[in-house]
């Protein structure tokens, strides 16, 4: 049976990844994020997935780098407006400037995933695109929304899966992907890896989180 690996420290993409009724263990690549000068957003993100699955290998002992039946995913999700690359606020007033910045205006939601079978070298690497609309977010809604804590540590300032919903007014394409994780393209991938989720056990699930 083929054991899945999400090398991911995000909980919100380990909720998603529950949905798909998967057994998964976790582990937690640590990795540069810095951007590169002049870096494309759609090369960034893919670059991110990429190294997180490099940084990944390394955390793996030599039995689960020659197993042929483990499949390793890793998956980045940025915010893009205007090309410009919105990370997680860095205080209070960046939070508050990127919502206002977002405000009744439309932005990118840039994930990129990668699959990976180390022991036979086969990888898989794609990218999903939404857009996502806000309607008016005053000043005082940022400054309120900020106070929740919801968007301290999420990319663009804000959390859909959550309060941040509020502000949403459409969505084009895939609603997970803004969350983290674009559940159909990754589960059509997975199957490529011989991972079928509809053929798994919800009963069974199990998520084993390694630390070294």
């Amino acid at each position: 049976m083929v054991e899945l690996v999400l090398a991911s420290a995000s909980p919100r993409r380990s909720q998603l990844l529950r949905q798909l009724n998967l057994n998964f263990r976790i582990i937690m690549p640590d990795i540069d994020e810095t951007p590169w000068v002049n870096e494309r957003a759609e090369n960034y993100v893919q670059r991110m997935s990429k190294g997180k699955a490099s940084a990944a290998f390394a955390r793996l002992d030599l039995s689960d780098r020659m197993n042929s039946d483990l499949v390793v995913l890793c998956a980045d999700t940025i915010v893009v407006l205007d090309g410009e690359i919105l990370g997680k606020p860095a205080n209070e007033l960046a939070g508050i400037e990127m919502l206002l910045r977002l405000s009744n205006r439309t932005h990118q939601v840039l994930t990129s995933v990668t699959l990976v079978c180390f022991s036979s070298a086969q990888q898989e690497d794609f990218s999903v695109e939404t857009l996502v609309t806000f309607g008016i977010v005053t000043r005082n809604d940022a400054e309120r929304y900020w106070l929740s804590g919801e968007p301290h540590d999420k990319s663009g300032g804000y959390g859909i899966q959550g309060l941040g919903a509020v502000f949403v007014t459409s969505i084009t394409g895939s609603a997970s992907n803004v969350a983290g994780l674009p559940l159909r393209e990754t589960a059509f991938g997975l199957a490529r890896f011989g991972i079928d989720c509809l053929a798994s056990p919800t009963s069974t699930q199990r998520e084993i989180t390694q630390h070294g």
